[in-house]
C-alpha cells in the first residue's frame, strides 16, 4: 500500500512539473510575440516622427 501512495506522489509531482514547464513556455512565447509587436509599432511611430530617416531598416 505504501508503494502505491509513493507512486501517486511521484506521479503528481511529475505532472505538476510538466504543467509548470508547459505554462512557462507558452507564457514566454506569448510575451515575446507581444513585445515584438509593441517594438515594431514603436519603430513605426518613431519613423513617422522623423521623416529624414530611411524607410527600410538597414541590412545586416
Amino acid at each position: 500500500m505504501m508503494k502505491t501512495k509513493r507512486f501517486t506522489l511521484i506521479h503528481t509531482v511529475a505532472t505538476a512539473g510538466l504543467f509548470s514547464a508547459v505554462s512557462f513556455w507558452y507564457g514566454f512565447m506569448f510575451g515575446r510575440e507581444t513585445s515584438r509587436k509593441e517594438l515594431a509599432d514603436l519603430i513605426k511611430d518613431l519613423r513617422r516622427a522623423n521623416p529624414d530617416s530611411p524607410s527600410d531598416p538597414p541590412a545586416h
